[in-house]
């Protein structure tokens, strides 16, 4: 049976599209209220930067990744819309291979919202706020994904499923200064907000734009996107960053409407380098305290490493990929690893996009108590599409297709089958892409 509901209630999937496009209503309005001259995109913390370098909290991407966002001006301040809403069918293990998976139609969502005064030359404060109607249209239970783990739902470990997004996924406040011509200092306080740890956020990366899917690594390696109280200092010197944090390691709790207490608890440190327009690197490492509720007991060590390369292309078309390991070490159990490669082109009408994951599961995770300590790996392959039908300054609307494979050890086929597949067909909302030319304006 194909599961509506979200949660103790049950709405009708055009009645979640239409909460859906409640939150992107004010950047339509004043795209038809004819503001549509595209300012300058600089980057808000440092100056002279462009402004598709700065990724979710204080990460960075390439000068040249694509760019989907409104710009509405609202008196002497920059406003810049960003976001992405999916109305979806989902079947996993839709051959019902094995006893997992489910089917659902849904609507993953989440818009961010970026604002900043005049800044003159030196730099000056920014303010940054994600919203998210995944708890309406997701329910407390999240959306089917097979093999997923991470963070719970009444008192459960969620098991091959999604969490949904907290309403109130970041509410954040930053001040960049330039030091002299190549080299600048920053704060960032975040409630909730992103440390310094990992890569730009799954949804924030131009090379999974398309897909509605979290990474299965995704606790591995960019989970804490959502970390209720985090304060972040930096240094850049030319194409290097060096960034450190505080914050609370807690993942957020099974109330997606609230906010959780800080914590402060924990603490991570990045390397970022930029050797080219194209490319953008990290490392980083972080220390985060009993991240799980239902585990409160088990620290992790947290260790990632990234690569993302952008490549533009003949007729206006992109070429971004990106590359990430992660592992979690903790004294109490042996270490697990995860390695993604995420990848999408670009065109006027159309996309392409692919992932690949190799994660590793403790048996535990997926609920086969009887395979004990064993390390399952778990690998999937992604490939879709997307066909854009609509097409214009204020939005665009792509109709998509996926369709997943995975490859395991005969001993998880006893619960999830052999061969199994999932696919899904959706409609995506976004809104238009910068051109280059803009992008790339100092």
């Amino acid at each position: 049976m194909i599961d509506f509901s979200t949660g103790r209630h049950k709405r009708p999937a055009i009645a979640w599209f239409a909460l859906v496009l409640g939150v992107f209503a004010p950047a339509l309005f004043a795209q038809h209220a004819g503001h549509m001259e595209m300012p300058v995109m600089t980057s808000a913390l440092f100056p002279g930067l462009s402004m598709a370098r700065e990724g979710s909290g204080t990460s960075w991407q390439p000068d040249v990744s694509p760019v989907f966002a409104w710009h509405v001006p609202v008196g002497s301040w920059t406003v810049m819309i960003h976001g992405c809403a999916f109305l979806r069918y989902t079947d996993q293990d839709a051959g019902r291979a094995g006893t997992r998976g489910g089917r659902r139609v849904d609507a993953p969502n989440w818009v961010m919202i970026m604002a900043h005064p005049p800044h003159g030359g030196k730099g000056g404060f920014s303010l940054r706020g994600m919203f998210s109607l995944d708890p309406l249209t997701e329910g407390g239970h999240g959306y089917p994904l097979l093999f997923q783990t991470g963070e719970s739902w009444q008192g459960e470990a969620l098991v091959d499923r999604q969490h949904p997004h907290d309403l109130f996924s970041e509410l954040s406040l930053s001040y960049g200064r330039s030091v002299g011509q190549d080299a600048g200092v920053f704060l960032y306080f975040g409630f909730p907000g992103e440390p310094a740890l990992g890569p730009p956020a799954f949804m924030h990366r131009s090379s999974s734009q398309s897909n509605p899917d979290a990474p299965l690594g995704h606790h591995l390696q960019d989970s804490t996107h959502i970390t209720f109280g985090v304060l972040t200092g930096g240094v850049r010197y030319k194409s290097v960053k060096i960034d450190a944090s505080i914050f609370t390691g807690r993942e957020p709790d099974e109330d997606r409407f609230g906010f959780d207490r800080p914590r402060f608890d924990s603490g991570s440190v990045r390397l970022s380098f930029n050797p080219s327009d194209r490319l953008a690197m990290q490392v980083s490492h972080g220390f985060l305290r009993s991240p799980e509720a239902n585990r409160s007991e088990a620290n992790i060590g947290r260790t990632t490493a990234s690569l993302i390369m952008s490549q533009p292309l003949p007729a206006e078309a992109v070429w971004t990929t990106t590359l990430v390991w992660g592992m979690n070490a903790s004294a109490r159990e042996p270490a697990t690893h995860s390695l993604l490669v995420d990848s999408e082109i670009f065109f006027k009408r159309a996309s392409f996009y692919s992932r690949v994951e190799v994660v590793q599961r403790q048996a535990h995770d997926l609920k086969l108590d009887d395979l004990g300590d064993r390390i399952l790996p778990i690998a999937a392959l992604t490939a879709g599409a997307t066909w854009k039908l609509r097409s214009g300054l204020d939005f665009q609307i792509h109709a998509g297709a996926q369709a997943s494979l995975y490859h395991f050890s005969d001993v998880v086929a006893i619960e999830y089958g052999k061969g199994p597949f999932s696919f899904e067909i959706f409609f995506r909302l976004s809104p238009p892409r910068a051109s280059l030319t803009e992008q790339m304006t100092h």
